[in-house]
């Protein structure tokens, strides 16, 4: 066990020297950066921060401190994520190269690979978005009649061939489920 400089409190330290008790400035320094739309993952890389399985460890737990800070400050870096989607796709930094033609002109040609990297930085942001905020990101699927209306079913059953047994053994079953709601 070692105590922070800064704080004076006690930090114990486990395996490669990185720390894994639990301190609110340690929490605040993580959901700052995660805020930042940084991943959890570069974050624990940083000097002084714990393994990312303690950090997801603190995340789960229900019942702590860390559980509502950490959902807030991952909501926040996605919201972050999705301007960063704007911001790289409207950048064009990069996207033509100069050329040296044959006749010595300096022609500029499409880059190829870096307009792909950015389309791909930008779908896996929107990925991502999608399945950690599908309320505000995630597709919406519309049910509709064929003419753009309201969907609405109705069921109708012929029971006239049906037994007296046989009506009053549905009669029953109905009767059931009223009773379990």
């Amino acid at each position: 066990m070692s105590r922070n400089s800064k704080t004076g409190q006690d930090i114990r330290y486990e395996g490669q020297g990185r720390p894994s008790l639990y301190t609110p400035e340690l929490a605040e320094r993580i959901c700052a950066e995660l805020a930042k739309g940084r991943t959890l993952k570069s974050v624990c890389r940083d000097e002084g921060m714990p393994v990312e399985a303690t950090v997801r460890a603190w995340a789960l737990d229900k019942e702590g401190s860390f559980f509502a800070r950490y959902a807030k400050a991952r909501e926040i870096g996605y919201l972050v994520m999705a301007d960063e989607t704007i911001d790289i796709a409207d950048d064009g930094t990069n996207d033509y190269m100069a050329r040296l033609g044959p006749d010595g002109e300096t022609a500029y040609v499409l880059n190829g690979e870096h307009v792909q990297r950015s389309r791909l930085r930008v779908d896996t942001r929107k990925w991502l978005l999608s399945k950690a905020l599908p309320k505000l990101y995630g597709d919406r699927i519309a049910v509709t009649d064929p003419d753009g209306g309201e969907f609405k079913i109705n069921h109708s059953f012929d029971l006239s061939g049906l037994s007296e047994e046989q009506l009053e053994a549905i009669a029953a079953a109905a009767r059931a489920l009223v009773s379990k709601s």
